[in-house]
């Protein structure tokens, strides 16, 4: 077993298990009644990738504080990173629920999460796995597949996530410490483009979102 699986796992773990994806869609449905799925689908994307940036460039700027440095830095790095997963958790699981997909088992949401991360690599993962298509393959795998395969799969997903980290994140973390200043311009350019590949994997996962809400009525219902 890799050193990294176990903090991989964990961080994993805690971003599915914190992600509020659901409560999210459900009220920017309430506070956009009128609003198609593809319209709340972009809302969510921009959010999302916006925020990711702001993350990002706010822990790169703190090292080019004097008697702060990249020590302190470096410890917000740490932390950024579990926000971050679990940021993306929350808009991967808020997407699925505009496609009318609910991921409630955790192994699942771990199926998802990853395949996000990873972008075109985990649609690809996916389909050399379970012979799927490298588009549009999440609601195929998450709500029929076997329980037993789900976690064949994630152990397949969880091994490339680690060496797309290796190689794709430690750019990004090494970036956001640079000094004067480089650092918070690395730090925000680095994790939006960080957010805008899992904004693709999502969109390879689900493909276009549907055209009306499958539960528009009982929906509607609810708010009256």
């Amino acid at each position: 077993m890799s050193g990294g699986t176990p903090v991989l796992d964990r961080l994993l773990d805690r971003a599915v298990q914190r992600s509020k994806g659901h409560e999210v869609a459900t009220k920017l449905r309430q506070e956009r009644p009128g609003a198609s799925p593809a319209e709340l689908v972009a809302v969510l994307e921009s959010r999302y990738v916006r925020n990711a940036g702001l993350l990002g460039g706010g822990v790169g700027a703190v090292a080019t504080v004097p008697a702060v440095g990249t020590g302190t830095a470096a410890v917000l790095t740490t932390a950024q990173v579990a926000a971050s997963m679990t940021s993306a958790a929350t808009f991967v699981m808020a997407v699925a629920t505009l496609h009318g997909v609910r991921v409630d088992d955790l192994e699942r949401r771990r199926t998802l999460l990853m395949g996000a991360l990873l972008g075109e690599d985990g649609a690809e993962a996916v389909s050399g796995q379970m012979g799927l298509g490298t588009f549009y393959w999440a609601k195929a795998a998450l709500t029929k597949l076997p329980i037993n395969t789900i976690r064949t799969l994630n152990r397949r997903l969880r091994r490339r996530l680690l060496r797309a980290g290796a190689v794709k994140g430690g750019s990004v973390v090494l970036g956001r410490l640079a000094p004067f200043g480089v650092g918070a311009v690395i730090g925000y350019f680095g994790t939006r483009a960080v957010a805008k590949n899992v904004v693709e994997g999502v969109e390879k996962a689900f493909g276009p979102a549907p055209a009306t809400f499958a539960d528009a009525q009982t929906f509607a219902d609810a708010r009256t």
